[in-house]
């Protein structure tokens, strides 16, 4: 009995390490380059269409560069075979490490603030994930983490996974309300899947259980229940990622900061409104020194005092009048001198 074909003419299939509703994840070994890989392999064929931006999306991810990314090899559009060839991560899912137990607060933020500056990276890049879970992150035996099957919603979306309005199925689970609600779904979907798989990864319960339709209104009823005995740090980037309103969310790379504890505050996303226009402004009234008053006050009083004195002093006798100056010194003067001397006298 020959062995099966190779998938694309390259590929052997071994066995399978994993399974979903759209494709089968399998061993494999690049028998061009001698290494094993992950075959990921859809179950569902596509329109041509389909298959375009398939491609044009696994280019895409096979673009992207982040040690927190599964590496993306190779994929085909064919019609026949619709398949993408990754990285091969050994290790374990964040759902299988949740299962038993939750994860000490300091362990989740670490696993969080490396998520999400994954997620800050791929949406740097004008990526969007849209299916953020448990059972999509990878740990690894070096306890590295990885952020897999990215973009592969939207992947599958193109392996006719969207319906036809357009409108993509998703893992009802981790959506946002907006994705639930029908409205505009932006990177901020993404940081609020994450931040409720960090809750369900600190608490060890999921927090919108129930069927599909259940769990996904329920969201729109209810705030998530983020317990106050987490540590203060944890407990604000959980509340702030998990907002309603995806205004209101920190993006992926101020999440990672808040995580990491690289920041203490959530940053606003909504301005508050200006009370006073900046030519109005009334800045305080700085506080002023007596010192200049008190020399300036002593000057004055000294400047005062001495012009009382010198008004209270008698006037100044008038100099004596000396006689006046005639004719050329000498005796050929004399008796004109006594003459005016005469005169003072009688005077």
């Amino acid at each position: 009995m020959g062995e099966a074909p190779l998938l694309g003419g390259r590929y052997r299939l071994g066995a399978c390490i994993g399974s979903g509703g759209m494709a089968d994840v399998h061993r494999a070994m690049d028998t061009r380059l001698q290494r094993v890989v992950a075959a990921k392999v859809f179950r569902s064929g596509a329109d041509a269409a389909g298959r375009e931006r398939f491609a044009e999306e696994a280019r895409t991810l096979a673009g992207l560069s982040h040690p927190g990314l599964v590496t993306v090899h190779d994929f085909s559009s064919d019609p026949d075979e619709l398949y993408l060839i990754m990285e091969l991560v050994e290790g374990r899912t964040l759902a299988d490490e949740i299962r038993t137990a939750p994860l000490p607060p300091q362990r989740v933020a670490e696993i969080g603030s490396r998520l999400a500056d994954v997620l800050a990276h791929v949406h740097h890049n004008g990526i969007l994930h849209r299916d953020v879970k448990p059972s999509n992150v990878l740990i690894a035996g070096d306890d590295s983490v990885y952020l897999a099957d990215f973009g592969i919603s939207r992947l599958a979306a193109a392996a006719g996974r969207i319906t036809g309005s357009g409108v993509l199925i998703g893992t009802a689970t981790y959506m946002s309300p907006e994705q639930v609600s029908g409205g505009e779904v932006g990177f901020p979907a993404d940081v609020y899947a994450l931040g409720l798989v960090l809750l369900e990864s600190a608490t060890g319960r999921v927090e919108y259980p129930g069927s599909g339709a259940e769990s996904a209104v329920s969201r729109l009823v209810r705030a998530p229940e983020v317990p106050l005995e987490l540590p203060s740090g944890l407990h604000r980037a959980l509340l702030a990622m998990t907002a309603t309103d995806p205004a209101r969310r920190p993006d992926a790379a101020e999440c990672a900061d808040l995580l990491a504890g690289r920041s203490t505050e959530v940053i606003p996303r909504i301005h508050a409104p200006q009370t006073a226009s900046p030519r109005t402004e009334v800045l305080p009234k700085p506080r002023r020194s007596l010192k200049p008053w008190l020399i300036s006050g002593g000057g004055f009083a000294v400047l005062l005092a001495a012009l009382i004195v010198y008004l209270a002093l008698p006037p100044a006798p008038d100099p004596p009048a000396l006689p006046p100056v005639s004719g050329p010194p000498g005796v050929a003067r004399l008796p004109e001198d006594l003459e005016n001397l005469e005169g003072l006298i009688r005077e």
